[in-house]
């Protein structure tokens, strides 16, 4: 089981596993992560999975395609690091990895 650790905007964590192919979306709404709405289902059409991957961690995944990025453009909450949950699909190699709920 892969271990992602959820911090929410007030500081507070939490703790999901999760198994490979999964996507980090679908283990948020599994496990009643505050913060992950996915209102499209993982369509990349809302952006309410938006995520900021932790510093060490943004090197981990594919880098965004152009329609997820224009997504995340238009949310208040836009870094560097910023991600749709939906889009990111666990592997052994995330283990551990730790993810930042932006303020909604």
């Amino acid at each position: 089981m892969i271990r992602v650790n959820f911090v929410n905007a007030d500081g507070t964590s939490r703790q999901a596993r999760g198994e490979a192919g999964m996507s980090l979306m679908e283990l948020a709404v599994q496990n009643d992560i505050v913060g992950i709405l996915a209102d499209c289902g993982g369509a990349c059409s809302c952006g309410t999975c938006h995520v900021h991957l932790d510093e060490g961690w943004t090197g981990a995944f594919p880098v965004a395609e152009d329609h997820e990025r224009g997504l995340l453009e238009f949310s208040p909450a836009f870094q560097a690091n910023s991600r749709l949950s939906c889009q990111l699909v666990l592997t052994e190699a995330v283990d551990g990895l730790v993810v930042r709920i932006p303020p909604v």
